[in-house]
């Protein structure tokens, strides 16, 4: 059952028997105390008309009619609330009449609170001698009035402390059910953002703790609802990124692959018209072949570097290392009047294929960047360990590409391919950052390895 309330049912309970015990053992402290109550106000009402009955039998000789001063004083006594003071001769029989039971006609304490607060009357016996006869005066307490007026007590205690108990309760689950408010709220968002609702949002309320939870939930959530715009973004981007690398590479065939063929087509053309003549001119053969043979040259370095932009070339079966001095030859072949410097540190170790794919991509997009729009005339590519740890606690490598160049414009954002290498790394858990200035333009990366 406990397990199946709700907080608020729990602290409510909680709340009742806490209520609940407090009154009893309220109560209970008023029950115990009643017996000895009961008997010290006993024995001090006997002991009190013992002293003043004495005191009034010491001078009754005096008077002028002793008996009649007695019984007079008897009947007097006779009145007193807690206690009754009975005439009784030598043989112990009353001379006086018995108290009435007045107290009878009003509702007194039931009989199991009368016995276990004062199961027995007291009574004294005070000896009394007028005139040479012997007599007694009998005191008896009557702790009726006192257990009465303790058990009305009890009572209205009952009634008040249950009368202020509830209203406690009701006062106490009210604050409990304010306080608790945002909690069914905070339920009904984290559904709607279980369910994509990223702008769904709770309003702070409650306790300070409660505010703080709601506060941290909308921030959640809004963290949430730009990482989803961003996975978005990127996986756009990278819709976008293929489409404008399937152009490049469409215009690049276009544009080189193109002319190379139609010269191969008219190459062979002239060769086959020179077969049709009667007597070729081997001047003319050599020409045109060896045409041929650099057009065909050309056409094999134009589809390395297509394929090299496709799938690195040997990375998976030479390395990291022997792949970039190939990319890096291949540059110096097409661009001779640009030195490149690739230093690669031998404490790197081994980084992973996912690693070694970004570093090589990279490397190859910025010297990509730098023969296109640079204008530099000296590149180096130094890739070494990193003195630093990335988001997810692995060791990085640092892969730096500086050039001379002309750098970038005052406001010139990142191309297509920087952003999406940034992209990439970052969901690799690394860094990326290009730093642009008179002396030409860094790229910097840091990329995890799988070195632990």
């Amino acid at each position: 059952m406990w397990q199946n309330l709700s907080l608020r049912g729990r602290i409510n309970l909680l709340l009742a028997l806490l209520l609940a015990l407090g009154l009893a053992v309220n109560i209970g402290r008023q029950v115990a105390e009643a017996g000895p109550r009961v008997q010290a106000e006993d024995q001090s009402v006997i002991r009190l008309a013992r002293e003043f009955i004495e005191m009034i039998v010491a001078d009754l000789n005096e008077a002028p009619d002793p008996d009649a001063k007695l019984n007079q004083i008897a009947r007097d006594l006779s009145r007193l609330r807690h206690v009754s003071i009975a005439l009784h001769d030598a043989g112990g029989r009353p001379l006086t009449p018995p108290r009435t039971g007045a107290e009878a006609e009003t509702r007194g304490p039931p009989a199991w609170f009368v016995g276990l607060v004062h199961p027995e009357q007291t009574a004294v016996s005070v000896p009394v001698s007028i005139q040479g006869k012997p007599g007694s005066l009998v005191i008896t307490s009557h702790p009726t009035d006192e257990i009465a007026e303790i058990w009305d007590s009890i009572v209205t205690q009952l009634e008040v402390g249950s009368v202020v108990a509830v209203v406690l309760f009701l006062l106490m689950t009210n604050v409990v059910g304010r306080a608790l408010a945002p909690l069914q709220s905070l339920a009904e968002t984290m559904g709607k953002i279980e369910g994509g609702h990223y702008d769904a949002r709770v309003t702070p309320g409650g306790a300070p703790e409660l505010a703080a939870i709601c506060g941290k939930l909308n921030h959640l959530a809004a963290a949430l609802g730009e990482a989803v715009e961003d996975k978005r973004r990127l996986a756009e981007r990278a819709v976008s990124l293929q489409d404008v690398e399937r152009k490049e590479i469409a215009r690049e065939l276009h544009d080189e692959f193109g002319p190379y063929l139609f010269s191969l087509r008219a190459h062979a053309s002239a060769l086959a018209k020179l077969a049709d003549g009667r007597a070729p001119s081997a001047e003319a053969v050599r020409k045109h072949g060896s045409a041929l043979l650099e057009q065909i040259n050309a056409l094999q370095q134009f589809t390395r570097r297509v394929l090299e932009r496709l799938r690195p070339v040997g990375l998976a079966e030479l390395g990291l290392r022997q792949a970039l001095e190939s990319l890096s030859r291949l540059w110096r072949e097409s661009h001779p009047e640009v030195a490149i410097e690739t230093s690669i540190s031998p404490a790197l170790g081994t980084t992973g294929e996912t690693a070694d794919l970004t570093i090589y991509r990279i490397v190859q997009e910025a010297l990509t960047n730098v023969f296109r729009h640079a204008g530099a005339t000296s590149v180096n590519v130094v890739i070494e360990p990193a003195g630093q740890q990335g988001h997810d606690g692995r060791v990085c490598a640092r892969v730096r590409i500086s050039d001379n160049g002309r750098g970038m414009e005052p406001g010139q954002k990142l191309g297509f391919g920087l952003v999406g290498m940034r992209e990439r790394i970052l969901a690799l858990g690394g860094t990326l950052n290009v730093v642009s200035g008179e002396g030409g333009l860094t790229v910097e990366a840091l990329v995890p390895t799988a070195a632990a």
